[in-house]
């Protein structure tokens, strides 16, 4: 059967309302080397030799390499999941449950998005949380939305050490938005570039953002800048790494007023990319500004503990014009992974990881750092990643150790100047003999 429902003569009359003779010329703006050929698909498969093939191309996707031997990071990071997380998170009451519309039968997952929220708002030291965002980078631009409608401004100031992939969306969404983002280039010195983002807050700014660790993995205490912010009535975003806040001063304490960021660190599998989690957190008085839902907690006619959606910022429960966005998708069995995460780990365990990472990027650094042809190239505290810089071409290195080794991230798509530099993750599953390793490989490549 056809996948297409229209008719031969429903195409005619679509094309004759819109001024074109055929479906070619509707598509004559794009250059012909960019159209895809006619497909030449293989003769049908039975179901049994369709699995067979598929087996096949899967077998194709195992990597020699061991989870110690992965060093990527750049927002998504390589962490231990408890077992009882996948199982929870399996069973049918949750991995089936879509939006709860319905409050009267949907207490259970109602629930789980109240104890997520609650607990996102605990680690972020702020006020209030909804029910999470479709991922990292739509939780910064919905940010900067909160923001604006709250300040009436149309500007935001970014520091170019916020996660360019983060950057990107911002940029893209403000296209077609009332307000123009600022960028303003990262400093070498450790503590951020206050001054230079103080200095760009003007009547018509309506936040600052700022990334803490940062892309580079950098710690900043953001008390100062949320003081000048403020001082200038705007408002302060932190993006931040929530599994950084088991050691780190939170938001709150730093007197952040949003704290957004990407929720993969908590419990969330790489999976080639996604699907991920965004949150979101703030002060009260920014509560009625959030997207999407906040479920709240209330009481029935008998007295009994409930739950229902309090706050409902969508086109979908509201009048449209009173939306505040459209692209705030509740990621909710991702969000109940990442409370499954939380509550499986308990404020020690989360703790203990938070610390083994910074332990253990910290020994990496001392490592790395001292072999001969490779520098460090930021000062100051680090969390889990580091910049190291190579004296010779970080292509020639990944090249060298194929595919059972990845030693970081090339910086020069983001970062011109940091063309021979390799941005290097550790994480608890990194083990010290799996850094002595790394550093055995880089100082037998950089001899040659």
């Amino acid at each position: 059967m056809s996948y297409i429902p229209h008719t031969e003569a429903d195409r005619a009359t679509m094309c004759k309302t819109v001024g074109v003779s055929s479906i070619g010329e509707l598509f004559a703006d794009i250059p012909s080397e960019l159209i895809d050929p006619q497909l030449k698909l293989p003769d049908p498969l039975s179901e049994l030799e369709l699995l067979e093939h598929l087996r096949d191309l899967e077998a194709q996707n195992r990597s020699p390499m061991r989870r110690g031997d992965y060093f990527i990071g750049g927002g998504a990071y390589n962490h231990h999941i408890p077992q009882a997380v996948h199982e929870i998170v399996s069973r049918s009451e949750f991995y089936t449950a879509y939006t709860p519309y319905q409050p009267e039968i949907s207490q259970g997952m109602l629930q789980a998005i109240f104890e997520y929220q609650t607990m996102i708002a605990r680690i972020c030291g702020l006020d209030v949380s909804n029910a999470s965002l479709y991922d990292g980078g739509t939780a910064v631009y919905e940010a900067c939305v909160v923001a604006m409608l709250h300040t009436k401004r149309g500007k935001v100031v970014m520091d170019s050490s916020v996660n360019p992939h983060y950057r990107q969306v911002v940029e893209s969404y403000g296209k077609n938005a009332t307000f123009s983002m600022q960028t303003i280039p990262y400093t070498s010195e450790p503590g951020g570039n206050v001054k230079a983002l103080l200095e760009q807050i003007d009547a018509d700014t309506a936040a600052v953002v700022v990334q803490t660790p940062d892309f580079f993995g950098r710690i900043s205490d953001l008390t100062e800048l949320a003081e000048g912010c403020h001082a200038k009535k705007a408002l302060l975003i932190a993006v931040v790494n929530p599994l950084s806040l088991g050691v780190l001063k939170t938001p709150g304490e730093m007197g952040v007023d949003i704290a957004v960021g990407e929720g993969q660190p908590l419990g969330l599998p790489l999976n080639y990319g996604g699907p991920y989690l965004g949150f979101i957190a703030a002060n009260e008085k920014l509560l009625r500004k959030l997207p999407g839902r906040i479920v709240g907690e209330t009481v029935d006619v008998d007295g009994k503990r409930g739950f229902v959606l309090t706050l409902q910022a969508r086109e979908q429960h509201i009048k449209r014009e009173r939306a505040t966005s459209n692209i705030c998708s509740n990621e909710a069995l991702c969000a109940l992974s990442a409370l499954a995460y939380m509550t499986v780990m308990g404020k020690a365990g989360f703790r203990k990881v938070a610390e083994l990472c910074l332990q253990k990027a910290a020994y990496a650094r001392k490592v790395l750092g001292a072999i001969d042809g490779a520098d460090l190239v930021f000062d100051g505290p680090h969390f889990n990643e580091f910049v190291l810089r190579l004296k010779k071409p970080t292509m020639d290195f990944f090249r060298s150790q194929g595919h059972a080794f990845e030693p970081g991230i090339r910086l020069d798509r983001w970062y011109p100047e940091l063309s021979d530099c390799l941005l290097v993750a550790v994480t608890e599953c990194n083990r010290r003999q799996d850094i002595d390793q790394y550093a055995l490989r880089l100082q037998k490549w950089l001899a040659e």
